[in-house]
C-alpha cells in the first residue's frame, strides 16, 4: 500500500503544484471562496468523486472503498485567504489586490485534492469511507468549521475521527510535526471602549481623561494573567490597538482598545472573562469614567486525541522515516479546526514547508510568506497513508 501511494503521489505531484499555484493566484476572503469552491468541485467531478455543498462555499466529497467496512475517516482542508497585499514576485502571485494566501490554505486545498486523487485511484484496494472536507472561512469568526458542524459535516456518514494538516515554515520541507493532547489555544477578541469627558489638554482638572484611565486598565489587566492564572497554564493577554483620536492639546471623550486573550482551559477562560470585565469597569468607575468591555468569543482550544495522534505519528514515521517526524510544543495561535476536536477524535499536525536556500522561511500571515513546493510531495501521500491506516487497511 505504501509503495502504491508513493507512486501515485509522484504521479500527481506536478498537477498538485499547478492546483496550488492556481489557487494561490486567485485568493478569496473568508465566506467568499466561490471560485475556489468551483475549482474544487470541478476537480472532484472530473475524477468521478461525488460531493455535496455545505456552508455556502464548502465542499464535502466521499470516497468509498470497494471492500465492506463501516469505518469512516474525515480529512479537512481550509480554503480562505487573508486581507494581505502580497510582496512576492512570482508567476503565481496573487491577482486579487490586497488578498493573499498568506497562511497556506492554498497548500491545504491543493494537497487534499491530490490526496483525493490518490485515494480514488486506490478505492478498489481499501475498506471504509473517506470524507473530504473542503472548508471555508477558517480565518474569520465564527469560523467555517463551526458552521460545517452545525450543518452536519460530521454526520451521514459519521466519521470516527478527523485529520487535518497545516503548513509550518519553521519546519524543514520533508518533515512533519505532531503533538498529542492539548496543542493550540482558544482565542477571544476584546473590544473595549473607555469613556470620560474630553477637553483642553491644558485644563485636565476640568476633564475626565479616558487616556489615563485606559493606561491604568491596560497595565492592571496584565495581573489577570500574572496573578490570577495558574502559572502552569499558558495564558496570553495582548492589546494591539489603542485609538484615542485626540491631539497634543486635546483630551478625547473616549478611547477604543482592541486585543486578544488566549488560553488552554475553558473554565479558566470563562473566569478570566469575568475578571477582566470586572477589573476594567471598576477602574474606569473609580476614576470617574465608564468602560464597556465587549468580548467576542472565538475558537476553543484544540486537543489532539492521544491514541489517534500517537497512531498517526507512528504511521508518519513509517511513511516518511523516523528522522522526518518531530515532536511539537504547545502553540498559542488558534485554529477553527479546534471545533472538530471538541466533538470528535481529531489529529492536527504540521507540514514542514521551510527551505532557507529557497527563502521560504517567512512566517505565515506575512506578505512574503511562500512555501517550498517540494512539500507537496509529502502532504498528499502522507495524508492518504494516514487515512487508510486509520481505516484499518
Amino acid at each position: 500500500m505504501k509503495q502504491k501511494i508513493q507512486e501515485l503521489s509522484a504521479q500527481i505531484f506536478n498537477e498538485v503544484v499547478g492546483f496550488r499555484q492556481h489557487i494561490h493566484a486567485n485568493p478569496e476572503l473568508s465566506f467568499h471562496e466561490y471560485e475556489t469552491s468551483r475549482y474544487v468541485k470541478d476537480k472532484l467531478a472530473s475524477w468521478g468523486i461525488p460531493f455535496t455543498e455545505m456552508a455556502n462555499t464548502g465542499v464535502v466529497g466521499l470516497i468509498t472503498g470497494a471492500k465492506p467496512s463501516n469505518q469512516v475517516i474525515a480529512l479537512r482542508a481550509d480554503m480562505d485567504a487573508l486581507p494581505i497585499a502580497e510582496a512576492n514576485d512570482k508567476p503565481y502571485k496573487s491577482k486579487n489586490e490586497g488578498v493573499m494566501h498568506a497562511c497556506g490554505h492554498d497548500v491545504h486545498t491543493s494537497s487534499l485534492l491530490g490526496t483525493a486523487y490518490i485515494l480514488n485511484q486506490m478505492k478498489d484496494d481499501f475498506a471504509g469511507t473517506v470524507k473530504l472536507v473542503f472548508q471555508p472561512a477558517e480565518e474569520l469568526l465564527p469560523g467555517g468549521a463551526s458552521i460545517m458542524i452545525k450543518e452536519g459535516v460530521l454526520e451521514n456518514p459519521k466519521p470516527q475521527a478527523i485529520i487535518g494538516q497545516h503548513v509550518m515554515p519553521l519546519i524543514e520541507t520533508g518533515k512533519v510535526g505532531f503533538r498529542s493532547g492539548i496543542y493550540m489555544a482558544s482565542t477571544d477578541e476584546l473590544y473595549v471602549t473607555v469613556t470620560g469627558k474630553g477637553g483642553h489638554g491644558a485644563q485636565p482638572h476640568q476633564n475626565i481623561d479616558p487616556v489615563v484611565i485606559t493606561a491604568h486598565i491596560i497595565v492592571a489587566l496584565q495581573q489577570i494573567v500574572s496573578r490570577n492564572a495558574d502559572p502552569r497554564l499558558p495564558s496570553v493577554l495582548s492589546f494591539g490597538k489603542v485609538n484615542a483620536n485626540g491631539a497634543t492639546n486635546v483630551i478625547p471623550n473616549e478611547v477604543k482598545l482592541e486585543g486578544t486573550f488566549r488560553t488552554l482551559n475553558e473554565e479558566w477562560r470563562n473566569e478570566a472573562h469575568r475578571l477582566m470585565t470586572k477589573m476594567a469597569e471598576g477602574i474606569a468607575e473609580s476614576m470617574g469614567g465608564s468602560c464597556h468591555f465587549d468580548i467576542h468569543r472565538g475558537y476553543p482550544f484544540l486537543i489532539n486525541e492521544e491514541k489517534l495522534t500517537d497512531n498517526a505519528r507512528a504511521n508518519a514515521q513509517d511513511y516518511l522515516g523516523r528522522e522526518h517526524v518531530i515532536d511539537l510544543d504547545i502553540w498559542m495561535a488558534a485554529e477553527d479546526f479546534a471545533y472538530y476536536s471538541q466533538v470528535t477524535d481529531a489529529c492536527f499536525y504540521r507540514l514542514g514547508t521551510g527551505n532557507a536556500a529557497k527563502g521560504t522561511t517567512y512566517s505565515v500571515h506575512t506578505p512574503n510568506f511562500d512555501i517550498d513546493e517540494e512539500a507537496l510531495k509529502t502532504s498528499t501521500g502522507l495524508m492518504a497513508y494516514l487515512a487508510l491506516k486509520q481505516l484499518g487497511n
